[in-house]
């Protein structure tokens, strides 16, 4: 990881949690191990920053493995719901509801220890708990940095194309598309709700990690993070017609001589 070129910003001990779409991604490991969090996480820490991921829950003192989640953790709790009625239907719920129940407590906690939030929330993956996040977040006056990427699908339009003299495909692809359903948002327009809820200066089509590749190593394409680490984030008045200043953005101020941020984990694999 690249040294720290300086030793003083305003993220410069802000600790910030990492919220977004866990369950119904495409694979659980491959977000794990691959996803956005590992670069954003990288990318704060030259700053001083401390990262709460939800994929590395950091160990709580005097109980151990609280809360911690894995890629097949979830499959263990869907393998025992069930819908049926008595005894031990109520049985099997109550102990899906205990076994998550440790997860929601400890990623809650995070946000509420965190001094701001960056949110992944693209419009093709359904999520629960990060809109959960998000509210809490906001009802506690913390900013939220809501990133929307554009939603394009360019193998659905090869198969259209690959379809066109096949009318029994055609009709089967077409009704996939209504089933799933498959929508794209090549604007990457947030949902609306979100809109009011974050507030207006707050939302971003992306993180913009081409310009690091060299400096970190990427080898795929966070210039939102850079400039915030320099100057806060205004909001935009509709009576003063302007931009005033932001006072959701409150960073303590600890005068901490520690320069380079953490990951919060135990071990992280």
């Amino acid at each position: 990881m690249p040294r720290a070129q300086r030793n003083s910003g305003l993220l410069q001990g802000a600790r910030v949690y990492l919220s977004g779409p866990m369950d119904f991604v495409a694979s659980r490991a491959a977000e794990k191990k691959l996803g956005w969090r590992n670069r954003v996480s990288q990318f704060l820490q030259t700053m001083g920053t401390t990262v709460f991921d939800p994929w590395f829950k950091p160990d709580v003192r005097g109980l151990h493995e609280y809360g911690r989640e894995d890629v097949k953790s979830g499959e263990r709790i869907r393998e025992r719901w069930t819908y049926a009625g008595g005894k031990a239907g109520a049985k099997a719920r109550s102990w899906c509801a205990k076994q998550f129940w440790e997860t929601l407590h400890i990623d809650l906690r995070m946000v509420d220890t965190s001094d701001f939030t960056i949110s992944y929330c693209p419009t093709n993956i359904y999520s629960v708990g990060t809109p959960h996040e998000i509210i809490m977040a906001t009802l506690q006056h913390k900013p939220v940095l809501f990133v929307s990427p554009p939603i394009v699908f360019p193998a659905l339009h090869e198969l259209r194309e690959h379809l066109q003299a096949d009318a029994r495909g055609s009709e089967l692809l077409q009704r996939l598309e209504m089933e799933i359903p498959i929508k794209e948002n090549p604007r990457g327009v947030p949902s609306l709700w979100y809109i009011p809820l974050v507030g207006g200066e707050n939302f971003f089509d992306g993180f913009g990690f081409a310009p690091y590749r060299k400096r970190f190593g990427w080898k795929a394409d966070i210039p939102i993070i850079e400039k915030l680490n320099a100057l806060l984030p205004k909001k935009w008045d509709s009576k003063l017609n302007r931009f005033v200043p932001d006072d959701d953005w409150l960073l303590w101020d600890f005068h901490t001589r520690k320069i380079r941020g953490k990951h919060v984990e135990s071990i992280r694999r």
